[in-house]
């Protein structure tokens, strides 16, 4: 079969394509085990990391007497920095070696947090947080791919499914260890932590793992375009982090007029950082991508609308909240594996859209949530949706990277790291926007119960609405397998 740019599959590294084997790929080798477990542990301590410091701003700001705004930029210096770099970091590391680039993000990663432990003054603590999302980014847009590289098609999905396995025990087990830590030694020893633990990933990297060829030798970072990328995407984070004021939709406005200029400086490069191919010719990579896109958007404020509902309406405590909300990242932490077992064998599409179906009646359930409304009913909504984020996820990452040849792996995993950011931004955004709409700048006191509790109902539908578009999106984007589920023969 020819491939979608018009070459034919058998000279590429498609599904099952064949191609010169990297580190770790040969058959049996324990070099795979080992890409597996840094990859995996990468994936666990940066969601964790993200989801205890959360945990641990009121400490921070009672220490450096930060106000709210200040608090939020420490979240925001972080997915700024990463969102920035991780394409042009995913370009690099397909020219230059992507265990290079991984090790590299490692090292950067631990000394900055172990630099934030040690932080005198908030604006040192803020400049260690970009730096964090620096390495955070050539983390991010390597592991993955790593992983990809190194197995099989037919092990793929296996391998994907425990690596975002991973990421949601992160997620879940963050705000409890993360309380825990700042609780018993303060708000630093998360940092000190996971600082020691990204050194020691980046040794493995550097004593334990066989150096590899460069992806593609000859290719150069186009410095002009990750210049209009970057610029574009804090424009469009920015943006959506501040509405519906007349500033976010300014900035939400300048930031894709600037990716539309990005995409015509891509298509005049002779080595684009992004590709533009991977999209106009590859229906599987673009469906996949948007699909993500549009579930992470769906589900990431989530969390959000239901700790303030929780806390506010209900009445619990932040530790019981907790225990409610970790319901949805456990059951995506064990459903996972096996979603991405199940894509090695059937079709990804359909497992996806399937997940993303399920996902939009868990957000459905919101649109029901009131004042009497029984925990039980709370929880079970959380657990489907988590249902259907973890059979969608898994697939749906295998999808992208198994519809890209192999020297381009990085960018599709730093693309898909975007998609990511882009969607939580997007979704908090949404959530603040239906927010304003109903409450205006009114605080959440019982006399506006009514109107928080119309406003979260309406977030809901809202969101349920976008994953029925998402299904859509994930099935149209075509068969990866053959009718007799083996791999199919396609590629980028």
């Amino acid at each position: 079969m020819s491939r979608p740019d018009g070459g034919d599959s058998r000279a590429g590294a498609g599904l099952d394509a064949p191609a010169a084997p990297s580190a770790g790929e040969a058959a049996g080798s324990p070099q795979r085990a080992v890409v597996l477990v840094v990859s995996t542990v990468a994936a666990f301590f940066t969601p964790f990391m993200t989801s205890a410091v959360n945990i641990a701003l009121p400490s921070i700001g009672r220490e450096f007497q930060m106000n709210a705004v200040l608090l939020g930029w420490l979240g925001t210096t972080y997915s700024l920095a990463a969102a920035i770099c991780l394409i042009p970091f995913g370009k690099i590391a397909d020219i230059r070696g992507r265990k290079a680039v991984f090790g590299w993000g490692s090292l950067i990663f631990g000394l900055s947090t172990l630099s934030s432990a040690v932080a005198p003054t908030p604006g040192l603590l803020l400049l260690t947080r970009v730096v964090q999302g620096l390495g955070g980014a050539m983390i991010f847009s390597t592991g993955v791919a790593m992983l990809t590289a190194a197995y099989p098609p037919g092990q793929r999905g296996k391998v994907l499914g425990i690596n975002v396995s991973s990421t949601y025990i992160g997620l879940s087990l963050g705000p409890v260890l993360g309380g825990f830590l700042t609780q018993g030694l303060g708000w630093r020893s998360i940092f000190v932590i996971l600082g020691v633990l990204a050194l020691a990933l980046a040794a493995v990297v550097a004593f334990v793992l066989r150096p590899e060829p460069p992806h593609a030798p000859g290719a150069r970072l186009d410095a002009p375009g990750s210049i209009a990328l970057g610029a574009s995407l804090v424009a469009v984070m920015l943006g959506l982090s501040r509405l519906p004021g007349a500033l976010g939709f300014g900035l939400l406005a300048g930031g894709l007029a600037g990716l539309g200029g990005f995409g015509l400086i891509e298509t005049r490069a002779a080595h684009p950082v992004l590709p533009l191919t991977l999209f106009r010719r590859n229906p599987a990579f673009l469906f996949s991508n948007l699909a993500a896109l549009i579930n992470y958007c769906a589900t990431t404020a989530v969390t959000f609308l239901l700790s303030l509902y929780l806390q506010y309406i209900k009445g619990l405590t932040p530790r019981q909240a907790g225990l409610v909300l970790i319901a949805q990242p456990v059951v995506m932490a064990a459903l996972s594996p096996l979603a991405g077992r199940l894509s090695d064998r059937r079709e990804p599409r359909l497992l996806a859209s399937t997940g993303m179906a399920v996902s939009a009646l868990g957000l459905f359930m919101m649109s029901f949530i009131g004042g009497s409304t029984p925990l039980a009913f709370v929880g079970a909504g959380l657990f489907i949706l988590g249902f259907g984020f973890a059979l969608f996820s898994s697939p749906n990452t295998n999808a992208v990277m198994s519809s890209v040849e192999r020297t381009s792996f990085g960018v599709a995993s730093a693309v898909l790291g975007t998609m990511r950011l882009t969607g939580q931004m997007l979704s908090m955004g949404l959530a603040t926007l239906v927010f304003s709409l109903y409450l205006g700048s009114a605080r959440i006191v019982p006399e506006n119960h009514g109107l928080f509790l119309r406003a979260m109902r309406t977030a809901g539908l809202l969101f349920a609405a976008l994953c029925l578009l998402g299904v859509l999106a994930s099935h149209v984007r075509g068969r990866m397998r053959a009718p007799g589920n083996g791999p199919e023969r396609r590629t980028a």
